[in-house]
């Protein structure tokens, strides 16, 4: 199975993680993963300001902070992980990778917010459900 990992870093990320180790199933020697990261793009002036160069390493230092320790859980679990760092609105960009990566199962974490918290600000996850047409699977 070729599973996508959506993670970002935060504590949902790490029990995400702690649900893959609690099920052998998911972590099966047969299964391959990718991980990716979604960086919100910083503000065009402020891009401008920094210039090209600036942007991209801070884009990418970002990215290492999220991978770090998503590579040291799944090397030590056997695994070489493939990851793939982008930058945009992170429910469409999750759901686009998912979609073209012929994956077979995106896992991702959700923060839990009510429904009311979720009509006001939107939800990740619940883009992520709208527009991906693989198997989601969330671990809250």
């Amino acid at each position: 199975m070729n599973i996508l990992l959506a993670v970002d870093g935060s504590s949902y990320t790490k029990k995400m993680l702690a649900y893959l180790a609690a099920h052998e199933e998911l972590l099966a020697p047969t299964h391959a993963y990718s991980a990716v990261t979604v960086q919100a793009a910083l503000p065009p002036r402020a891009r401008a300001a920094l210039g090209k160069e600036a942007v991209d390493r801070y884009y990418a230092d970002e990215a290492d902070k999220v991978f770090k320790p998503v590579n040291k859980f799944l090397e030590r679990h056997g695994f070489n992980p493939k990851c793939i760092a982008k930058v945009g609105n992170a429910g469409e960009v999750i759901a686009s990778v998912a979609d073209g990566g012929k994956y077979d199962l995106l896992v991702m974490g959700s923060r839990g917010h009510g429904a009311l918290a979720t009509l006001v600000l939107g939800s990740v996850t619940t883009q992520v459900l709208a527009r991906s047409k693989i198997p989601v699977l969330i671990v809250r």
